[in-house]
């Protein structure tokens, strides 16, 4: 997949949008219906400015200046999705006021949106729409107060007999457990899902993937003895391992596959979406499972790793899916992982 394609405007990518990711009322960064996109800065003093799309390996778009400070750069066509960007100025990095900020590659950052017209499963649609609920628990484990996101469906507060399955679902190194609603758009993906009766309905559980600052070695024991035990107390759950499943992307993706197999008492259900798997022991897996699944993008750094576990599986006679098609190591593959893998849980 090619992240970037020659700038060639037509008459019909003249019509300009502000960019659904801008703070409200900024009217940059633009974008054209083909897929360019245009970024303004003021700034009258510097030397330098430039657009950098972080992670992507591409040297920084150098903005031309006018005679009042204003810098302006078109880039050529983005790939669809979301991607993190910095503005470049005399060398030092910072984000866009323009724009909104994520949090990704360990801190606040500028990201854009690039809408794709053939993957539409992820818009904000006119449907039943289940709720994000922020909640802080406090984890025994590490004594800290921690913060969830948690996707209720629609129809939660309704039908107060049911009980509903969990999916424990991680994000990547640097980022948190916003990651998953505002960049991956996952509480969409299953609204849609659900309105077209072509998924179960389950909460989504997101934590955040490290124990103390920067470590993840507590996170474990955080999910298992803390996070579960929270979960089934708060929610109407089914509360067995058959109605859980853990996943993740990335370093998450290890982490859902280090968790589920240390303890098939509490998940019968594992995904790794794009998976940073230290170690994989294909022996550990060797029991009834609910759903294994496993996918990542054939352009990934990590998709020889993701291949090798699948072969493993493979060789095992383990059941299993997965998914292998173009995609790359950001939000827009992961989009894609989710959409399949929501329609295939709790089956």
């Amino acid at each position: 997949m090619k992240l970037f394609l020659p700038i060639l405007l037509s008459s019909a990518a003249l019509a300009q949008t502000p960019a659904s990711s801008n703070v409200l009322g900024s009217e940059y960064p633009k974008l054209f219906p083909d897929g360019h996109a245009m970024f303004l800065i003021t700034a009258p003093q510097a030397r330098s400015v430039a657009v950098e799309l972080m992670g992507t390996g591409a040297p920084p778009f150098t903005m031309s200046v006018d005679d009042k400070g204003v810098w302006t750069v078109t880039t050529p066509v983005i790939a669809p999705g979301f991607h993190y960007y910095a503005i470049v100025i005399d060398g030092v990095r910072t984000n866009d006021p323009g724009s909104q900020t994520f949090f990704g590659y360990a801190r606040e950052t500028s990201g854009i949106d690039v809408p794709d017209p053939s993957a539409t499963f992820y818009e904000v649609r006119n449907v039943p729409h289940g709720e994000v609920r922020v909640l802080w628990y406090t984890a025994k484990t590490t004594g800290q107060t921690r913060r969830i996101f948690v996707y209720v469906p629609p129809g939660y507060d309704q039908d107060l007999k049911r009980r509903y399955p969990v999916l424990y679902l991680q994000h990547g190194s640097g980022e948190n457990e916003r990651g998953w609603t505002l960049q991956g758009c996952a509480n969409f993906i299953a609204d849609n899902l659900l309105a077209e009766k072509n998924a179960q309905p389950f909460l989504i559980v997101m934590e955040n993937g490290y124990g103390v600052g920067r470590s993840n070695e507590a996170f474990e024991k955080i999910v298992v003895d803390d996070l579960v035990p929270f979960i089934d107390a708060k929610f109407r759950t089914e509360a067995n391992a058959r109605g859980r499943a853990m996943a993740g992307l990335s370093m998450g993706g290890g982490q859902a596959l280090a968790i589920a197999a240390a303890h098939p008492e509490t998940f019968a259900s594992v995904a790794s979406l794009s998976g940073a798997a230290r170690s994989f022991d294909v022996e550990k897996f060797k029991r009834p499972l609910r759903l294994f699944w496993i996918g990542c993008g054939t352009e990934d750094r990590l998709f020889e790793g993701s291949k090798k576990i699948h072969e493993q599986l493979t060789a095992a006679k383990i059941t299993h899916e997965w998914w292998q098609a173009e995609g790359t190591h950001e939000w827009q593959t992961w989009r894609k992982h989710f959409y399949d893998l929501a329609q295939k849980l709790f089956r």
